[in-house]
């Protein structure tokens, strides 16, 4: 289409690939509309028709990049030294966003995470909404929100932090976390009683399925190194200066830890109304007053004191001390 441009319509070579150039992308941009439109008219159900979208915009892209490639190759080879003293330049200006673009190949092929996965970047937690070039997003959770529970804000990380921050993914392979519920009583209350009435509401909860998790497990073998000897609830005990400290642990799906911890909880404090055995302990202050002014009218006091004849007489104890 360039030569016939050319030849025929009198356009510079250069020209000629600039209308070139848009007619491409006038056209992937209209079959990527096209397509888009038609998958998001005849599916509804966002699971299906988000990987398809993101799957059209690849393509899209890939095409458009080897067209203009191969158009452009030609002109691009007569400024191949000015390319390659501003390659440099380039580089350097446009690290953070070369670095991004590198990242998002590293996430695309290495799969560090995927949409719907519950990650943790730099200090920021959420589940993962949307994956691009240049950042991930993520619906926000905890913050001032407790126990994991969604903020409605949406955070975007950018993808070259995969290079230089600490990626925690709560749901990759093994779609399990150990969730750990404290329960302090005083020194006086029955340990064992204690230990009892949490681990019976741990099992009563459950939190998780056994055989489910095993299997799981197995299956993350396969790509990490994960050993667990135990999937069932236990407790722990040790002191500390406030009482015993029974620690429930359990496993339990990454996004119900606060339904399970609410369960557990409800269990434990029903059981503890009927138990005089086990007290829950709690911070508590204690002020000692003394009073001054009863030893200082105690010194002030005469050693005799007059009787109703005006005599005088020692003092009840002195007197008591010389019987």
């Amino acid at each position: 289409m360039t030569v016939w441009l050319i030849e025929n319509v009198g356009l510079t070579r250069v020209q000629s690939q600039l209308v070139v150039s848009g007619v491409l992308v006038l056209v992937l941009a209209g079959a990527w509309f096209v397509v888009v439109r038609g998958i998001t008219r005849r599916v509804e159900d966002p699971t299906v028709w988000y990987p398809a979208r993101k799957a059209t915009s690849y393509a899209v892209v890939l095409i458009g990049a080897f067209g203009l490639a191969w158009i452009w190759v030609q002109a691009l080879s007569e400024f191949a030294t000015f390319l390659g003293l501003a390659a440099a330049g380039i580089a350097v200006a446009l690290a953070d966003v070369l670095k991004n673009v590198a990242g998002w190949i590293y996430i695309v092929v290495r799969r560090p995470y995927r949409v719907d996965d519950r990650i943790e970047v730099d200090g920021v937690a959420g589940d993962v909404i949307d994956i691009r070039v240049q950042r991930t997003s993520l619906l926000e959770i905890g913050n001032w929100v407790d126990a994991d529970q969604s903020t409605g804000r949406i955070v975007h990380v950018p993808s070259g932090y995969v290079f230089t921050k600490q990626v925690f993914n709560f749901t990759e392979g093994f779609a399990y976390i150990w969730h750990e519920i404290p329960l302090l009583v005083t020194f006086e209350s029955d340990p064992d009683v204690a230990e009892a009435i949490l681990q019976a509401a741990m099992d009563e909860v459950g939190g998780h399925t056994p055989d489910e998790a095993e299997e799981r497990i197995r299956r993350a073998a396969r790509s990490y190194k994960i050993r667990y000897n135990h999937f069932t609830p236990a407790v722990y005990l040790t002191v500390k200066p406030g009482g015993i400290l029974l620690t429930g642990r359990l496993l339990v799906e990454a996004r119900r830890r606060r339904s399970v911890d609410q369960q557990v909880w409800r269990r434990v404090l029903t059981a503890l109304r009927d138990e005089p055995r086990v007290e829950l302990t709690y911070p508590v202050s204690r002020v000692h007053l003394r009073d001054t002014r009863g030893a200082a009218m105690e010194a002030a006091q005469p050693a005799h004191l007059p009787d109703e004849a005006g005599r005088t007489s020692p003092r009840q104890g002195e007197a008591d001390g010389a019987g």
